[in-house]
């Protein structure tokens, strides 16, 4: 029985909860009923051809082994730049090489590589592309409220060259839309229509996936979409248990569930049990909404007999590296999202201020989970200090910087106009690279330990770094003595490059991509850190755990000979204070009551 019949199906929730998975076998769920379905991923980061076993690209194509159901990746540096092709082709001719240069750069920020996406995805939607020859259209991934707010804002759809002489905003000219403003406000009314549209969000069973599906839930429906469901992934149940990992898992699994925030109560829910085998390929995904599949291929990856072991040096040993020959650094834990930067970055930070060395714990995820590690501490050494880089107070303060700055001797109209252009997302984008700027700046005199935000959201920042950097070289004549933040990444002394990744081949593969992405920019990761790894203990007894536990001892060798050149671990703990834990090398279990 399906949940929802809408014709537009939003898989949402944070990173590496199994939107993806679970959007691919609903996709195959309805096709199996004589539906005609398109899958469509808007993810900067897409693995639908991992999960599918299908090539997936920016045309709609057939997934092999199901019919009636059809693919296609949107990819967002694609859209963007062809994007920027029609903002300038009409001014080849009538402006500068230097002129039209200066709107591309201006065109190379989060907002427009976010619209173009959307503009993209919105025509399947409004009907206006192969969207009408599908029965069923299922996203990986819903447009961001930062991307619908974007558009709302009246300066986005004003008239270009009347309002913006001296070059392109972040948007340029609406023109460049395939999407016209008309065209736009039916698909945000689709989205909003119950009888169209459900949202799915999906979440883990712990604290910071299901805060952050709350997060979303009021987000969507402050924006006015209601008609949500709740998935609940990976949920554990034991099958030994004498187990006490596999005890406590289970327990804090049902522990949390029975906790849920207040407004996902009312969601129409369902659970989804942890797997011993990947969930790869079209008969593992169909085998999510089957019970009696899941039980026939699951007979295959039990084992019973001794579980793998992975010798990997744990993360104490990472941070007397670290500190081996300075007291100083810029330290950024970086990977796909759900992987573990935020415990990784605060065990490093409270490590090296255990030693007596100056620290600044500082994250630029919008999440911004550390407080809640944090919290979990009695009391933090005295030479550690914790801020955030918080978007809102940011660009609060980059706003009035601005507004006092150009609108100096301005009139009240002109004052507004001022205000009204920064209101743009973009203005957020420049008011956090200005903080970033200044944390890389302090870790010339002390370590600062960066929690960023996931994977494309990182690019994207960097981006803006690389951004800063080419306008300074370009327009100061004593560019060779200065040293930019982008300067200040690329100096492998002073910065380190911590990539974080589970011991799975996804999140593997696309921290793999992101260290391909950082090296073509002149910046090589130190490490990586696998978190939560089960073969790094001894004495599972648990089948299931076991299963896991072999396979990941593939992955773990797949990271050090293909990506890594150095390799730490963080064994799996199954407690409710990790970061106490983790800080005193509790591999065994505390007790939950």
């Amino acid at each position: 029985m399906k949940a929802s019949n809408t014709k537009y199906l939003f898989f949402t929730g944070k990173g590496g909860v199994g939107k993806t998975s679970l959007a691919c076998a609903t996709a195959i769920q309805w096709c199996d009923e004589g539906k005609v379905v398109l899958l469509v991923s808007t993810d900067p980061a897409s693995n639908l051809k991992d999960v599918l076993e299908c090539p997936v690209d920016e045309k709609i194509g057939q997934v092999s082994g199901v019919d009636g159901l059809f693919a296609v990746n949107i990819n967002p540096e694609f859209s963007a730049e062809s994007y920027r092709n029609r903002v300038t082709q009409p001014l080849e001719g009538k402006a500068t090489k230097e002129e039209i240069a200066k709107i591309r750069e201006d065109l190379s920020g989060a907002c427009t590589t976010e619209i173009a996406s959307f503009d993209e995805f919105s025509r399947f939607i409004s009907g206006e592309t192969e969207g009408s020859k599908f029965d069923v259209i299922i996203f990986d991934t819903a447009p961001t409220g930062h991307t619908l707010r974007l558009l709302e804002l009246p300066a986005a759809w004003s008239g270009f060259t009347e309002e913006n002489p001296d070059g392109a905003s972040c948007l340029g000219p609406t023109s460049a839309l395939k999407s016209g403003k008309a065209r736009y406000h039916t698909v945000v009314n689709r989205l909003r229509d119950p009888l169209l549209t459900t949202f799915y969000i999906v979440a883990r069973a712990d604290k910071a996936s299901l805060k952050e599906a709350s997060r979303t839930s009021d987000e969507l429906v402050e924006l006015g979409m209601t008609n949500q469901h709740l998935y609940i992934n990976g949920v554990f149940q034991a099958l030994d248990q004498s187990d006490e990992l596999a005890r406590n898992m289970e327990a804090m699994s049902k522990e949390q569930l029975l906790a849920i925030p207040e407004n996902l109560k009312s969601l129409a829910s369902r659970v989804f049990p942890l797997l011993p085998y990947n969930v790869l390929g079209i008969e593992k995904l169909r085998s999510l909404f089957s019970p009696d599949l899941q039980k026939l291929i699951s007979e295959q990856y039990i084992f019973s007999d001794e579980t793998a072991k992975q010798e990997l040096r744990g993360i104490d040993q990472l941070v007397d590296e670290l500190c081996a020959h300075q007291s100083f650094g810029l330290i950024m834990t970086m990977g796909k999202g759900g992987v573990g930067k935020t415990i990784a970055a605060s065990a490093i930070a409270v490590m090296l201020a255990r030693k007596g060395l100056e620290v600044l714990l500082t994250t630029t995820d919008p999440a911004a989970h550390i407080q809640d590690f944090i919290d979990q501490l009695g009391e933090i050494p005295p030479t550690l200090t914790i801020e955030r880089i918080d978007p809102k107070v940011e660009t609060q303060r980059y706003t009035e910087k601005i507004l006092e700055q150009r609108g100096k001797g301005q009139s009240e109209e002109s004052r507004k106009l001022i205000l009204e252009d920064l209101k743009s997302p973009c203005t957020e984008e420049v008011a956090v690279f200005h903080a970033f700027s200044k944390a890389i700046h302090m870790a010339k005199r002390k370590f600062v330990v960066m929690d960023t935000a996931p994977t494309g959201h990182t690019l994207l920042l960097l981006d803006t770094a690389g951004s800063y950097h080419r306008d300074i070289m370009r327009n100061n004549a004593n560019a060779a003595r200065l040293r930019t933040p982008y300067m200040s990444l690329q100096d492998h002394d002073l910065s380190k490059i911590i990539l974080v990744t589970l011991p799975e081949y996804t999140p593997v593969r696309e921290a793999g991509e992101l260290q391909n992405d950082l090296n073509r920019a002149g910046i090589h990761p130190y490490a990586w850190l696998v978190n939560q790894s089960l073969s790094m203990l001894t004495h599972i007894s648990d089948p299931l755990l076991k299963s896991r536990s072999r396979a990941e001892v593939r992955v773990i060798d797949a990271i050090r000979n293909d990506y890594a050149k150095r390799t730490f671990g963080i064994p799996f703990m199954a407690v409710k204070r990790l970061l106490p834990a983790l800080l005193e090398g509790q591999v065994q279990h505390e007790n939950l009551q």
